[in-house]
């Protein structure tokens, strides 16, 4: 199975591109500014997009995504857009309002659109994309309702967390499966833990907590860290997890497991 990473940034700068994860060539997880680096061959084959929530910097790409592709997609099913009712309410409110945007779950005809929501929910597990991987959507805990996601190759999973604080409900999920990839987010350094506590988000020391529950053998992948902060958070966790291997995720990188 094969993963791209499109964005793994807690924001935007040079080089930096919000969070989106592109399994095989037709699963779009999460639709942050790195869905811009693909071609529009690359966009035209995707059938469907999971969001982990509805913040900005993991659902700008979609609009812009629908309008590129309607013409290239004619005649072929809408993509679905998958996501917990929280999140599908806002895209409708907020999005594809005929204000923000065009509201493409209409358009290029109201039985013909490029876009159709679909309901997911915590627990969930699903069939999807043309090699039918099997998703199932995950716990988060965060300022919005939110979700994360296990793909299932044929030896391991990749467990994306989704933006997230402490979340213990994840524990249990994690603990009797073959995780081969984690990624985990952390987007501030321990300098501003207090924001990171107010936004249910990681810093160095919520992170080093919650590592203590990864699966043994789980390769664990760093997501979301803010422009800039790198060195902080990296040097921060090295003091207070020695030992352990963490991997930076850059867009542009490959994750490949059985």
């Amino acid at each position: 199975m094969s993963l791209r990473v499109l964005g793994c940034s807690g924001s935007i700068a040079a080089g930096c591109r919000t969070t989106s994860f592109l399994v095989d060539d037709d699963i779009l997880i999460d639709a942050g500014t790195g869905v811009g680096d693909l071609t529009l061959d690359e966009l035209a084959r995707i059938d469907h997009i999971l969001l982990s929530h509805s913040h900005l910097d993991h659902v700008l790409g979609l609009p812009l995504l629908a309008d590129s592709v309607m013409r290239r997609r004619a005649g072929q099913p809408p993509i679905q857009v998958h996501a917990l009712p929280a999140t599908l309410a806002v895209l409708r409110e907020h999005v594809f309002n005929n204000l923000l945007w065009p509201d493409f779950t209409r358009l290029p005809h109201p039985r013909h659109p490029v876009l159709s929501l679909h309901e997911i929910n915590t627990g969930q597990h699903l069939r999807l994309g043309r090699r039918e991987r099997h998703i199932e959507v995950l716990p988060a805990r965060h300022s919005v309702p939110a979700v994360g996601y296990g793909v299932e190759g044929e030896n391991g999973w990749w467990v994306y967390t989704g933006d997230t604080g402490p979340n213990p409900a994840l524990h249990p999920l994690l603990a009797n499966r073959p995780v081969q990839h984690l990624v985990i987010e952390i987007a501030f350094s321990e300098a501003e833990r207090g924001v990171a506590a107010d936004s249910l988000h990681h810093c160095p020391s919520t992170l080093a907590a919650e590592l203590a529950h990864v699966p043994a053998g789980a390769r664990v992948h760093l997501t979301h860290i803010k422009p800039g902060e790198m060195p902080a958070v990296l040097g921060d966790l090295a003091e207070r997890l020695p030992g352990l291997a963490l991997h930076p995720l850059t867009a542009g990188d490959r994750l490949d497991w059985d």
